[in-house]
């Protein structure tokens, strides 16, 4: 059964860029390693009337936007492997040693998922 990772972050408007060019970068990384999906989106309609909305879930500031992101992967076992081989990547440890994250990784919310309904 497939398996997700997911995530959901804050990014300040002003690294938009940044980041995207960064996830650009790491999603090829992740799809080389056999990761079958690599999606990062950035919040658009965000109030809602129900449940807890994304800025509030992340504590969103002034000047920064949601990103919901997933990895779609085989399995968890193909999950572990490939993100194994992702953070031995020299082009993976290069992007993270070259600077500061563009967003605050402790507001990262995030985690492993097992796949419920794919329809």
């Amino acid at each position: 059964m497939r398996y997700l990772d997911g995530f959901v972050l804050p990014v300040p408007e002003q690294n938009l860029k940044l980041y995207r060019n960064i996830s650009q970068k790491a999603g090829k990384i992740w799809k080389q390693h056999g990761a079958l999906q690599y999606i990062e989106a950035v919040g658009d309609d965000l109030e809602n009337k129900w449940g807890v909305t994304f800025p509030k879930t992340i504590k969103l500031k002034p000047g920064e936007v949601p990103l919901f992101s997933f990895i779609v992967y085989k399995s968890r076992a193909d999950r572990d492997k490939v993100n194994a081989k992702v953070m031995s990547d020299p082009r993976m440890k290069k992007m993270m040693e070259t600077g500061p994250m563009p967003f605050e990784v402790k507001r990262m919310v995030c985690g492993g998922f097992k796949v419920l309904v794919d329809i």
